[in-house]
């Protein structure tokens, strides 16, 4: 074969060659997806572990649930638990109750108004809440919010609320505004297309929205650390963290606690999975 020549591959070869490229490059991306996938259940794997090992001055030698036990009965770890979740279902409640309309005006308002509106959200959301930690304590030191799961929902709700605002419009953009103009003429008021059309088929932007809210407020720390001073008020992150203090070489009990404060939120993934969608309704008006 001269230097001139050039190589032809028969198609089967080259389907052969193109299959084979394909499967390394899976493999890779498999390889890739499995290191991610240890290095986050490594440590929950550890914590379970170490939840069900005997705590100091236990007579148990290997698994056991006494350390559950112990911290139902003799600390504070159920009101712990109900105030976390007392204030993190009000705000879940409160955030999407007010987020799903004022999302549905961002969508599909047009004007000066709605874009000034626009730009304010994005401006708050990309400030941190530390930034308005110590005014919100003066001002609600003088409303007596201080030490209150009442004032620690107002800030939560207020956190989130920007970007709760900014998922539904999103998720509203997916949505034909035609399907709206339907029932328009089908008798429907605006009020009624939005519960209707609009807000019956975003489910998923719903908990999508729900699912930001609860996190925030599960997981937030700083703002009870500073707003809580009761123990008996504090929530899980907070109750979690004095915890360890007193017992920082009882690693049974301390993981015991963590384990309590994982489960909601995979309880939540859990059961809300399979009523997410991907593909939404952006083809029903396809050959209209």
């Amino acid at each position: 074969m001269t230097a001139t020549q050039t190589l032809v591959v028969p198609p089967r070869h080259r389907h052969r060659v193109a299959t084979d490229a394909q499967l390394r490059g899976r493999w890779w991306k498999f390889a890739a997806l499995l290191v991610i996938t240890a290095v986050v259940i490594v440590p929950i794997a550890g914590v379970l572990y170490l939840s069900t090992q005997p705590a100091l001055g236990s007579s148990a030698t290997s698994f056991t649930l006494e350390n559950y036990v112990k911290i139902f009965s003799e600390t504070n770890v159920l009101p712990w638990l109900r105030n976390s979740l007392t204030v993190t279902l009000a705000t879940v409640i409160v955030s999407v109750a007010v987020a799903a309309p004022a999302g549905y005006v961002l969508s599909r308002g047009r004007g000066k108004l709605v874009s000034g509106y626009s730009l304010l959200l994005f401006i708050i959301q990309s400030l941190p809440v530390v930034t308005a930690v110590i005014p919100l304590f003066i001002l609600f030191a003088k409303m007596n919010l201080v030490d209150n799961l009442v004032g620690l929902t107002i800030i939560y709700v207020g956190s989130t609320m920007s970007v709760a605002i900014w998922m539904m419009a999103a998720y509203y953009d997916s949505i034909p505004i035609a399907l709206e103009e339907a029932s328009w003429i089908d008798g429907a008021s605006l009020f009624g297309g939005f519960l209707r059309i609009v807000l019956r088929n975003s489910l998923p932007g719903v908990l999508s929205t729900a699912i930001f809210s609860f996190l925030l407020a599960w997981n937030d720390y700083l703002v009870v650390l500073v707003f809580i001073r009761s123990d008996t008020s504090f929530t899980l992150s907070v109750g979690l963290q004095s915890f360890f203090q007193q017992n920082a070489t009882n690693w049974g009990l301390v993981m015991a606690v963590a384990v309590i404060a994982m489960l909601p939120p995979v309880i939540l993934f859990a059961v809300l999975n399979k009523y997410f969608s991907v593909g939404g309704i952006g083809g029903s008006l396809a050959g209209r």
